[in-house]
């Protein structure tokens, strides 16, 4: 599925971004604090909204929303950084992701809330609220921080057990990697 050496090479870039230096004290699993408060369930369900739903999730939707008149430019930039390939199995992670979160939250007995918050249409709101979300306060923005921050931390480690079982800890490591550009060219795009 994956191309091992240019993988490699972004799993290593991913690990070294996310952790900012904190990978000797952390004890989250790509670098960076472990956020153990309560989750924040508007703001994840604000998110799946914007993707499509529970049931009918799709990464592609929530990027739409998220980037909103550059999404076509993001998956561009994405496709030309990573190759197609590496592209398509992203997405389908990050659709598994989403899907197997939800699936283990209800599991959980988590009661979501009736309305989002920030309004899942409003791609900059909904941007800014996920990238605070993100903020480890030992090393600035950290994909492991946010998703903790939205389905917490227990949940957010068995997804990735998850992800693990079902397509390796390679494809894991690049969801994280590809997330972290992700919100860093959202971060550029909206001047946060």
């Amino acid at each position: 599925m994956f191309r091992f050496t240019r993988v490699a090479a972004f799993v290593a870039t991913g690990l070294i971004l996310a952790g900012a230096g904190a990978l000797a004290q952390s004890t989250a699993r790509y670098g960076g604090s472990v956020y153990s408060g309560a989750p924040d369930l508007p703001l994840t369900l604000s998110m799946v909204m914007a993707g499509g739903g529970p049931s009918n999730f799709h990464t592609t939707t929530l990027v739409g929303v998220l980037a909103g008149k550059n999404a076509d430019a993001e998956v561009a930039k994405l496709t030309k950084q990573y190759g197609e390939e590496n592209v398509k199995a992203y997405l389908t992670t990050f659709d598994f992701v989403v899907n197997d979160a939800v699936k283990r939250a209800t599991e959980a007995g988590v009661k979501f809330p009736a309305t989002p918050l920030p309004d899942p249409k409003d791609g900059k709101a909904l941007t800014v609220a996920l990238y605070k979300a993100g903020i480890d306060p030992s090393s600035g923005f950290n994909v492991e921080y946010m998703l903790d921050h939205l389905v917490s931390h227990p949940i957010h480690d068995q997804v990735m057990d998850d992800i693990d079982a079902k397509y390796g800890k390679t494809a894991d490591g690049v969801y994280h990697s590809v997330t972290l550009v992700v919100f860093q060219d959202l971060k550029k795009a909206y001047n946060l």
